[in-house]
């Protein structure tokens, strides 16, 4: 079964770098995403409560983007990554989040989803 790609911008009053920061290392990547983050090499542990999922790094721009493909996806497209975006003319900027759900039920929740985790990111440096 195919699944269903989505994209969601939300405004951030932070520095690209500072936000590259956080949502490039593990240990920042822990203060506001999962409760625990690990990586070895291009092989990253995201752990929730007592469920561990891992991800491969695919591609690290610096202040730019960071994508990873959840290991159990291996046999699909899916991806997910998390962009930041400068308005050229106002400077404002944004995290662009592009992910996928397993079906079109599950779109609003996994925005919604990634909402809180943004929103708990925002609270954690202070923007």
């Amino acid at each position: 079964m195919e699944k269903v790609k989505f994209e969601l911008e939300i405004p951030v009053h932070a520095s690209p770098n500072m936000l590259y920061q956080y949502i490039s290392s593990p240990s920042n990547l822990q203060e506001w995403f999962a409760d625990k983050v690990n990586s070895r090499g291009k092989i990253f542990s995201f752990i929730w409560d007592d469920t561990e999922e891992k991800a491969e790094l695919i591609t690290k721009k610096t202040d730019d983007r960071i994508r990873w493909k959840w290991l159990e996806s291996e046999d699909d497209e899916s991806y997910f990554e998390i962009k930041i975006q400068v308005d050229s003319l106002t400077k404002d900027v944004s995290l662009i989040v592009t992910d996928f759900a397993d079906d079109e039920d599950e779109v609003e929740e996994s925005k919604q989803l990634w909402e809180n985790q943004i929103d708990e990111l925002k609270h954690t440096i202070g923007a």
